[in-house]
């Protein structure tokens, strides 16, 4: 009878251990192998005792915690239990928000998840589910992923919360919702009549969901039923990003907003963003303000129409039109540029600490020399180059109305250092492509004409005006500088063969924790100007200088 005892219990000892309904499983080379996405699921912090609590676990989470912790999540998720499943997160709170929302009012349901083999603590998943709506019912399908992460008051390993991990387009603040559109669809049109389709010119997914947002209710359509990512509420002073729709279960019928596009440059600027990672251009018409083409390498989010990124030394060209104005520079008169320059306790480099003696400002302009800007520091106020910005170069206002969310750049009154800093487009200064085509617009045609995607005509909105001009000798000193940067200066290279009627500038700005600085360019070449950055890309001229190049080449039919 003892000997069949011990039998029985070594039999018992060979079944798998059930932990809160969940089969364990081995985890193999690195694998979550065979996950149990049923029952009850077991809690994050399961089998952990009184007396291992007292202590906080440090250290990177093991596999087993990896485990535990993603499929308590997924089976609480699958199985409908919110609250559970937002207990095995790091934010219940927010947890519990989004997955509530996720069945209540996306109308999700019949939830399957299934995981995969994840890398360090990052689990990718892929969902499938249905989506309901007054009798209409459409599958969806999508991937996504979490990744697991130690509380801080007491080590335990839970699913870091992000509302991306619901759903790769959620960002805080956002909800999933199923219904009636908000707004009808639309179809969106280039100059020429022809349809504009993100399968099409991928950078314009969200330029396509702005037109919609902006023009889906005037433009004669109706709406369709969908899921949809609902953006938060924009902060003040700033654009809300437009509305997503992730799946349609039953066709509006679309309206017509015709834009300012050109068929052929959009196709080529999508062409050529293609050539570097994390690359934006923007070309427009200067005498107009027409925007001709948008691209973006990256389809995530406009950088090209949104971004707020430190422009360097493009920023000159707006530094400059202020000397000219103050008669602290001219073109052909000799101007300092030393290795270095302090001003408000920093210490100001020239790339590579070069130094251009007894020569003019023209030189240091084309060369893209930074002390010659920051020795000017001491004879500025601290609000002149933001007033210079503003009412001649139309930015920083937050009143341009192009047709779809964009940011108009942004030139803070700095002090010291820092305003020393924004003479060469650092400190607080923030732009984007748009913003500095515009610049090179502005130059070129000789006012501010701002830029638009839809002709205001189809809606009556008012664009934004420039309160005043440069005077004729500043302007024609601008030109000069700028094409003579475009001939022998830093952006000669890329503006081969597109001159006599051309000018440019080149600017990198160092970003913090990056190995290479953003490099940008901005440029005009006939009726056309453009402004490109690479991020990370490093120099301006040898990085976003071809892209913009290329393009207005492409547009003058060279």
């Amino acid at each position: 009878m003892g000997k069949r005892r011990r039998v029985a219990e070594r039999r018992r000892t060979r079944q798998p251990a059930v932990l809160g309904g969940v089969i364990a499983v081995a985890v193999v080379g690195g694998a979550l192998g065979a996950y149990s996405l049923y029952g009850s699921g077991a809690a994050a912090d399961e089998g952990v005792t009184a007396s291992t609590r007292k202590a906080v676990k440090t250290g990177p989470v093991t596999a087993a915690e990896i485990r535990m912790a993603s499929t308590a999540f997924l089976n609480a998720w699958q199985s409908g239990d919110a609250t559970r499943a937002a207990a095995s997160t790091d934010d219940p709170s927010a947890a519990t928000t989004v997955l509530t929302g996720f069945t209540k009012d996306a109308r999700i349901s019949g939830v399957t998840l299934t995981p995969g083999t994840w890398s360090g603590a990052d689990v990718p998943f892929t969902v499938k589910a249905t989506v309901t709506y007054k009798g209409i019912t459409k599958p969806l399908s999508y991937s996504s992923k979490m990744t697991v992460v130690r509380r801080a008051k007491d080590g335990v390993a839970l699913v870091g919360w992000k509302p991306s991990v619901v759903h790769p387009d959620l960002q805080d603040g956002d909800r999933l919702v199923t219904g009636e559109a908000g707004t009808p669809p639309v179809t969106a049109l280039d100059r020429k009549g022809g349809e504009l389709t993100a399968a099409k010119y991928p950078s314009l997914g969200t330029v396509l969901d702005g037109l919609r947002e902006k023009f889906g209710k005037t433009a004669g359509g109706k709406a369709g039923i969908e899921l949809r990512v609902v953006r938060k509420a924009a902060a003040k002073g700033t654009q809300k990003t437009p509305d997503k729709t992730l799946l349609t279960l039953s066709e509006g019928t679309p309206g017509k907003v015709r834009t300012t596009l050109s068929p052929t440059l959009q196709a080529k600027a999508e062409q050529l963003v293609t050539t570097k990672p994390k690359a934006s251009v923007v070309l427009m018409r200067p005498s107009t303000g027409e925007i001709l083409a948008v691209a973006n390498s990256s389809h995530g989010f406009n950088t090209a129409f949104q971004g707020s990124l430190a422009p360097g030394s493009t920023m000159k060209v707006i530094t400059a039109s202020m000397l000219f104005e103050k008669g602290l520079a001219s073109p052909d008169k000799k101007h300092p540029c030393p290795k270095t320059a302090t001003y408000g306790g920093w210490k100001f480099h020239n790339d590579d600490d070069f130094e251009i003696k007894n020569g003019t400002f023209k030189a240091s302009f084309a060369r893209s020399c930074n002390t010659a800007f920051i020795t000017q520091a001491k004879k500025l106020k601290d609000d002149d180059l933001t007033k210079q910005a503003q009412q001649v170069f139309g930015l920083g206002l937050n009143n341009w109305a192009i047709g779809v969310p964009s940011a108009d750049g942004s030139v803070p009154v700095q002090s010291a250092a820092q305003m020393a800093a924004e003479l060469m487009g650092q400190g607080g200064v923030r732009m984007n492509p748009l913003n500095m085509a515009s610049v090179a617009s502005t130059v070129k045609s000789g006012t501010f004409h701002q830029p638009y995607l839809v002709a205001a005509s189809v809606d009556h909105r008012t664009l934004a005006t420039a309160s005043r001009t440069m005077s004729a000798t500043t302007l024609a000193q601008l030109r000069e500088v700028m094409q003579y940067t475009a001939a022998a200066g830093t952006a000669a290279e890329a503006m081969a063969g597109l001159g006599p009627d051309y000018g440019a500038k080149t600017g990198s700005a160092e970003v913090d924790g990056q190995k290479q600085p953003n490099g940008w360019f901005t440029a005009w070449k006939g009726d056309l100007a453009g402004a490109g950055v690479v991020q990370q890309g490093g120099h301006g001229g040898s990085t976003a200088g071809p892209i913009v190049a290329a393009l207005l080449k492409a547009g003058s039919g060279g």
